[in-house]
């Protein structure tokens, strides 16, 4: 009897350490529907995990922003533009959440697309900065080429309205979408950016991925 109950103990401390480890990894996103999945780098799917591809924009200092900057790096990314007075406002404010809560992380970085760049020029996101407490050091701003911002946005961050990557690729773009992208460019979460308790749960697993070789 005394056998059977501490057999029986540790098969389920090994089940509780199995899902805590799982719980405690954050999957994979490969697919604009964003199904969650759970690849061990043993998997030979596991070298063909979604990456976000090279890209280069300017940001509000004028400096350019490619995938370089970014490599080894944690990054939040968004879509968004100045002028915007629905949801792009409280995007920014709860972006802040972000740039407070790893203020002095260097490995983690917040990216925010301007998606009328056109409008949205380096001397406008200056101002757009400098008016929200925007810290350049830790949060870029990004204009350039409009067709380059949304081919990335629709085809590689999924981060589409609700036609998203199946709609035409000159649709305007309008999205509340957080993505949260590893130190490999690999999708890991995809967050609402307006709802203010949903950073916190970015803020848990940028701390889950910062864990991550």
């Amino acid at each position: 009897m005394i056998r059977l109950v501490r057999n029986s103990f540790i098969i389920i401390f090994l089940f509780a350490g199995c899902q805590s480890h799982k719980e405690e990894t954050l999957p994979f996103y490969n697919d604009p529907e964003f199904t969650p999945r759970w690849i061990e780098p043993s998997s030979v799917a596991y070298d063909s995990i979604h990456t976000i591809p090279s890209f280069s924009f300017t940001d509000q200092e004028g400096k350019t922003v490619t995938e370089k900057m970014v490599e080894g790096k944690i990054y939040v990314a968004n879509f968004m533009f100045t002028s915007c007075v629905s949801i792009c406002p409280v995007m920014t404010d709860n972006m802040k959440i972000l740039q407070k809560e790893f203020e002095h992380e260097e490995d983690v970085v917040l990216l925010s697309h301007s998606v009328l760049p056109a409008v949205d020029s380096v001397s406008v996101l200056k101002k757009y900065a400098e008016r929200k407490g925007i810290k350049s050091s830790k949060w870029h701003l990004l204009t350039g080429n409009r067709d380059s911002i949304y081919s990335l946005a629709k085809r590689q961050y999924y981060a589409g309205d609700s036609i998203g990557f199946y709609g035409n690729q000159r649709d305007f773009l309008h999205t509340e979408n957080f993505i949260l992208v590893d130190k490999h460019r690999r999708i890991r979460g995809v967050y609402n950016g307006t709802i203010k308790f949903e950073m916190d749960r970015i803020i848990e697993d940028i701390h889950t991925l910062m864990k991550e070789n």
